[in-house]
């Protein structure tokens, strides 16, 4: 990281039995200096590069001169503090890969401008930065980092890493037909998490089920419940608003989406015959089912009740797996009956149960009356917002319902069981899947149509379909040829967004806000 220097000339000298011989000044010198010579990757959204890093601008961007540093470790002192001048609204990481994966946290302690302090703190639970090459887990922290180790001298090569918005982060993943979701949790985490409840309950008292094992409602989760159906029912209303005044393609042969006046010129359709149309799209005016994508789930009357029979799956009714949710969850729905206990049930056996006599209880106290479900709007009783105003104040509505109901539809799934197959898009509502052999996956013989369940997730419930976000309104047509550097957001928050709603915090990572377009496709191949 540094080397001996003359100091008339600053050339690299060697030491000798006079002194420190210098070969340009050709004489022997008493002493000598230490001058900073490193190699430096510097990297942002676009690419990286190596740099080496000279003596002035290396103290310019540690803070302090290798004489200092050498004269700490010679008193054994861990250089465990170690100034960094930066910018003051700069956000910066340092990372050694000859030194490993461990880290310093910075704090801005230090009173000096433009200074900041990079403080070894063992015991902080610190992830590591998913930007670098070295290192592939996220990091939390906004501030500075660095490698605490004593031999920092010795280090060849350090990472700069600066940036003044939120960190990019990779685009989401779309999963091949022949290959199978991951479990949410990983298996070797399940069976530890089962053996310490075995380990746990060993000894004690069984417990009796708490709601909604028990076959009751959990009555704090009612009310969330229809607040989560309304929102749903407003982001539809909305959204056929919307589609008067924001324009939205949608391809005729697969199931992608663009929002602008003209589609995206990407050539990525794997629609019928798309071989032929060389994966070139054929935009069509879309509608709120391609927006908002309604994933349908077999409607139980009883959630606690047997699985469904592969003979029996036409005979029961198929709804909006969000409505049947939120109908498990307490919503009452006239057109949808559903049993509700009063009582908890008696098992019998892991798999057995019977329900318990409600004959001797007395009829049902009314209750508060429960909260008035919103309707959806028939598409010739749509009236689009008059002006620029109203249709901002209409975007900043229908992104609140957006994320109210996949916030509340979060917290019921953690309380209400869901299931998805692993191999296909089927969604269940309830503690185990169907028996229906329905899948039509890659190599559904195998498996005889049958279902690989496993828990969903929020996405799988509510697709947020995502889409290429445009960064100029007044030029929304896109360069294939710029493609990387484009971001993407689902499509209810691009919408929202051209209708003019600010872009909320969660989003703005994959939308690449803060990585800029070049101009023209040569200015696109200078960059690094």
């Amino acid at each position: 990281m540094s080397y001996r220097a003359c100091k008339t000339c600053n050339k690299k000298v060697t030491e000798t039995e006079k002194g420190y011989w210098c070969t340009r000044c050709q004489k022997d010198e008493e002493s000598f200096t230490l001058r900073y010579v490193f190699s430096a990757k510097f990297s942002d959204a676009t690419g990286e590069a190596w740099f080496s890093i000279f003596h002035e601008q290396a103290e310019i961007l540690l803070g302090c001169s290798a004489d200092e540093l050498a004269k700490m470790k010679s008193q054994d002192v861990k250089p465990s503090v170690i100034s960094l001048c930066l910018a003051t609204d700069m956000s910066c990481s340092l990372f050694s890969p000859e030194l490993g994966t461990t880290f310093f946290l910075c704090s801005q302690r230090f009173l000096p401008p433009k200074l900041g302090i990079l403080r070894y703190n063992p015991q902080q639970d610190l992830e590591f930065l998913d930007s670098l090459k070295f290192s592939g887990k996220k990091s939390r922290h906004q501030r500075i980092y660095g490698v605490p180790s004593p031999n920092i001298c010795r280090a060849q090569s350090l990472v700069v890493k600066c940036c003044n918005n939120p960190q990019n982060v990779d685009l989401p993943r779309y999963y091949s037909k022949k290959e199978k979701k991951p479990f949410p949790v990983p298996i070797v985490e399940l069976r530890r998490a089962a053996r310490e409840r075995m380990k746990s309950r060993k000894g004690q008292p069984k417990r009796s089920a708490p709601p909604p094992k028990n076959g009751l409602l959990v009555q704090r989760m009612i009310p969330l419940a229809y607040a989560v159906l309304n929102a749903r029912t407003t982001l539809i209303n909305n959204l056929k608003k919307l589609l008067k005044v924001v324009p939205v393609q949608a391809c005729k042969y697969c199931n992608e989406i663009h929002v602008g006046p003209v589609g995206h010129p990407f050539r990525s359709c794997q629609g019928q015959n798309s071989s032929i149309r060389k994966g070139k799209h054929e935009w069509v005016d879309a509608v709120v089912e391609d927006i908002l994508v309604q994933i349908e789930a077999f409607h139980l009357y009883d959630r606690l009740g047997k699985r469904i029979p592969h003979e029996e799956r036409f005979s029961v009714p198929r709804i909006p797996a969000l409505v049947e949710l939120c109908i498990q969850a307490g919503v009452d729905l006239p057109e949808f009956p559903t049993k509700r206990r009063r009582k908890p049930i008696i098992r019998i056996s892991k798999s057995e149960f019977i329900d318990a006599d409600e004959s001797e209880l007395p009829d049902p106290i009314p209750q508060d009356p429960k909260p008035m479900l919103s309707t959806e709007i028939p598409d010739w009783e749509i009236v689009p917002p008059s002006n620029a105003e109203e249709t901002v104040l209409l975007a900043e509505e229908t992104l609140q319902a957006w994320e109210k109901m996949r916030g509340g539809a979060n917290r019921l799934m953690k309380m209400y069981p869901v299931r998805v197959c692993g191999y296909c898009p089927e969604i269940h509502v309830g503690p185990s899947g169907h028996k229906a052999q329905n899948c039509g996956a890659y190599k559904h013989q195998q498996r005889n149509g049958q279902h690989g369940w496993q828990s969903a997730v929020l996405n799988d419930l509510i697709p947020p379909r995502y889409v290429w976000h445009v960064p100029n309104l007044e030029e929304p047509l896109l360069q294939k040829e710029l493609r990387n550097f484009y971001g993407q957001a689902p499509a209810v928050v691009e919408i929202c967004v051209q209708g003019g709603a600010a872009v909320p915090e969660q989003y703005k990572p994959t939308m690449r806000l803060d990585v800029g377009i070049p101009s023209s496709v040569r200015e696109a191949e200078m960059v690094v």
